[in-house]
């Protein structure tokens, strides 16, 4: 199974635009996942033209999608756990809130947003995946989502892309 990670798209009003790049990969996912901070369902709406769309919302987001989404998300791929939540919060980095968020689950894979920087690694077995964004990096040179690959085990990669292309 291929599932597309990105989160931290940070867009609002119509039309939404996503980047080329993001786009293209979500035409052969099976799954997306979001990890919040959406900004506007418009986004939602989109990326569900190309797979379902699991998600959660982030700090930034409305009612109208903090209505429709959990703060955090369990849900299970190929017999694997993958705990989702955006990550923010007080106090505690942003990977530590994301593994305090399940500790009572403890998931194959914590899937997390809200800094807007890639990671991927491991706490004891605990994959760990910030998939950054596709929209906004920040002060980081690249734009960037995930791809993860689940079949008898979960493959884990970023992709990275200079220029946002819409």
């Amino acid at each position: 199974m291929k599932i597309i990670v990105t989160g931290d798209t940070h867009i609002a009003g119509e039309p939404v635009q996503l980047p080329l790049n993001l786009i293209n990969a979500c035409k052969s996912a099976d799954l997306i996942i979001h990890t919040g901070d959406w900004k506007s369902m418009e986004v939602y709406h989109l990326l569900c033209q190309y797979a379902e769309v699991k998600g959660v919302y982030g700090n930034v987001d409305s009612y109208d999608i903090t209505s429709k989404f959990p703060e955090k998300q369990l849900i299970e791929v190929n017999g694997f756990q993958i705990g989702i939540v955006h990550g923010h919060g007080e106090k505690k980095t942003t990977e530590q809130r994301a593994l305090q968020a399940f500790t009572e689950e403890s998931p194959d894979a914590i899937i997390f947003g809200h800094s807007h920087i890639p990671l991927i690694r491991y706490f004891k077995n605990t994959l760990l995946m910030n998939p950054g964004s596709p929209t906004s990096k920040r002060a980081l040179p690249y734009f960037s989502y995930g791809i993860l690959e689940i079949d008898k085990n979960i493959h884990a990669e970023i992709e990275f892309f200079s220029k946002e292309v819409k």
